[in-house]
């Protein structure tokens, strides 16, 4: 797999905030599919890379497609700010409960959101805005996960799992509002088609 160079990921980040100006934040975020991580800009430089599980289910945006969307997004909504780690979220509110981490690479059958939501909705209509394909009404998110022994390979639902004390650190970095590029291959050129 090539080698992301961090000069093609400083034009991908400034592209996408030349697209988007009213979604302007020092902080933006790409998320490479086919690499399985999360890339954190902060005032144009690279600051984090952190793996991730995307769908296991692969890439669309149909609504009920359980399949991680492409495109541009936008950080709308962050939820748990002050959770302990591993708390989990029932319909985006706080349960009181914690997660058990898995360390191992299997499913427990749950599909647990811990730790901290950002609440992901899509920029380009058609493709994950708006009617059947609308990201905020699928509810896709960037949140933590009590299976971090899936990390770094496609296991979710729809969302972008992340390891519980990455999401906790990414969330404390990211303010809303902040873009989201969710791309199939960050050198493959599949960027904006505004």
């Amino acid at each position: 797999m090539p080698v992301l160079a961090e000069e093609d990921l400083q034009k991908t980040a400034a592209s996408l905030a030349a697209n988007y100006p009213e979604h302007k934040t020092n902080v933006i975020l790409l998320v490479d599919i086919s690499r399985q991580q999360i890339i954190l800009f902060k005032n144009g430089k690279e600051t984090s890379r952190y793996p991730v599980s995307t769908s296991s289910y692969g890439i669309g945006s149909q609504s009920g497609s359980n399949k991680t969307p492409l495109g541009a997004h936008y950080v709308r909504k962050k939820i748990g700010t002050d959770a302990a780690p591993g708390t989990i979220f029932k319909a985006r509110k706080n349960t009181g409960k914690i997660a058990q981490t898995e360390h191992k690479p299997h499913a427990t059958g749950d599909d647990f959101v811990t730790s901290r939501i950002l609440w992901l909705s899509g920029l380009e209509s058609g493709k994950n805005k708006g009617g059947q394909v609308d990201s905020f009404k699928r509810y896709i998110y960037i949140h933590g996960t009590h299976e971090e022994g899936l990390i770094g390979q496609p296991a979710s639902h729809g969302c972008v799992r992340m390891k519980n004390k990455d999401v906790i650190d990414l969330f404390n970095h990211t303010p809303e509002s902040s873009l989201v590029l969710i791309s199939q291959d960050l050198t493959a050129g599949d960027l904006l088609t505004k």
